[in-house]
C-alpha cells in the first residue's frame, strides 16, 4: 500500500495498523491515570490520525485496573492488557510491545515524569525519517544525588565495554518504528532491557531532549537505587563479556604481582636487608587474593544465572485479560 500524507517514506501503510500506539506500563497508579489521559489525549488528537493507548497493568492493590475501564467506557482507544501475576515493569512493556498495532510506538510513564507534550516531538521526528526518537533529559527534578551519580557512572561504563551504545540520560520514553517494534519482538533475550534491545537493534536513531518534571501524584515503585543497579548490570553482562576477559587480565596481573613481590623477597635475603614476615602480611594476601576470587566467582555467576533464565524459554510475561483487542 502507497504512503499516504503525512507519513514517512520509508514507512509503507499496511491496512492492520493505525498510526501510533502508546505503551503505558502501570502499577498503583489509581491517582495519576485520570491526569496523564486529560493531558495526552488532546495531544494524540492533534498529531496522528489515529491511535491506541495501551495500559500494560501488573495486579495491583488499589483501583488502577477500575479506574482504566471506566475511562475506556468514553474512549474506546484505551485498552488493557492485564497480566497474570506481577512481571515487571520490562516485561510489562514488551508485553504491550506484543499487542501494540501502530506504525509507531511510543512507550511512557503514567507519573508524567514523562511529558506527554513531547509526543508532538517525537512523532515530527518519526514522519522526518527515523526509526526510533529517544527522549533525552537534561535535568531531573526530584531526584536524590545518588540515584543521578550511580545512573552517569553506569551509562559510562556500559558504553565503555558493551558491544552498543546507550545514550546518556536516556530512559524507556521513547518512540520506535513498526520495524524496530517487529525486531525486538524477534528477540529471545528475556532480561527486558528495552534501552540494549533498541541498540541492538539499530536503524536510523535521534534525541529529543527535555527538563523532566517531578512525579505528578505518588511515589514510585521503583527501587531507585537497587533498580539502577540491575539495570546497569543487565547492560553489563547481557551486552558485553568484557567482565569475563577482566577476570582474566587480573589473574595475570595478580599472578604477575606475586612473582615480582617473590623476587623482590629473594633479593632483599641475599642482601641481609630486613624484610616484613609473619601473620600481617598473610592475612593482608590471603584477603586480597580471596577478594579477587570471589569478585570473579561472582561475575561467572552472574552469566550463569543469564544462561539459566534464557535456556529454560518460560513465557517473559502471561496475559490474564486482554481488553480492546481485536482477535
Amino acid at each position: 500500500m502507497l504512503r499516504k500524507s503525512g507519513w514517512p517514506l520509508d514507512q509503507p501503510i499496511r491496512p492492520d495498523l493505525m498510526e501510533l500506539s502508546v505503551i503505558v506500563p502501570v502499577y498503583k497508579e489509581e491517582r495519576n491515570v485520570p491526569e496523564f489521559l486529560r493531558r495526552v489525549r488532546p495531544i494524540l488528537q492533534g498529531c496522528v490520525r489515529d491511535f491506541e493507548i495501551i495500559f500494560c497493568l501488573d495486579p495491583s492493590p488499589d483501583r488502577t485496573q477500575e479506574v482504566i475501564l471506566e475511562a475506556r467506557k468514553s474512549d474506546p482507544s484505551i485498552k488493557l492488557l492485564a497480566f497474570s501475576r506481577r512481571f515487571g515493569q520490562p516485561m510489562a512493556t514488551l508485553g504491550g510491545l506484543q499487542y501494540a498495532r501502530g506504525a509507531a510506538v511510543i512507550v511512557m510513564d503514567v507519573d508524567l515524569q514523562d511529558p506527554p507534550e513531547l509526543i508532538t516531538e517525537m512523532v515530527a521526528k518519526w514522519k522526518e525519517g527515523y526509526d526510533v526518537v529517544l527522549a533525552q533529559r537534561r535535568n531531573r527534578v526530584g531526584e536524590p544525588w545518588l540515584k543521578k551519580v550511580v545512573s552517569e557512572l553506569g551509562y559510562r561504563v556500559i558504553n565503555k565495554i558493551a558491544n552498543v551504545e546507550i545514550p546518556a540520560n536516556t530512559g524507556d520514553f521513547r518512540l520506535m518504528s513498526r520495524r524496530v517494534v517487529e525486531e525486538i519482538n524477534r528477540l529471545k533475550e528475556c532480561h527486558g532491557f528495552l534501552r540494549g534491545l533498541v541498540a541492538l537493534v539499530g536503524f536510523r536513531q535521534t534525541l529529543v531532549q527535555f527538563d523532566r518534571p517531578a512525579r505528578y501524584s505518588g511515589e514510585t515503585n521503583y527501587n531507585r537505587f537497587v533498580g539502577s543497579l540491575r539495570i546497569g548490570f543487565n547492560g553489563i553482562f547481557c551486552f558485553s563479556t568484557y567482565a569475563l576477559s577482566l577476570c582474566t587480565q587480573m589473574g595475570f596481573i595478580i599472578a604477575g604481582l606475586s612473582f615480582f613481590v617473590a623476587a623482590v623477597y629473594f633479593c632483599m635475603k641475599l642482601a641481609g636487608a630486613p624484610f616484613p614476615l609473619g601473620n600481617p602480611t598473610i592475612v593482608i594476601l590471603i584477603l586480597f587474593l580471596g577478594g579477587i576470587q570471589l569478585i570473579s566467582t561472582g561475575i561467572l555467576g552472574e552469566y550463569i544465572g543469564r544462561i539459566y533464565e534464557e535456556v529454560k524459554q518460560r513465557p517473559k510475561f502471561i496475559v490474564d485479560r486482554a481488553i480492546g483487542f481485536d482477535s
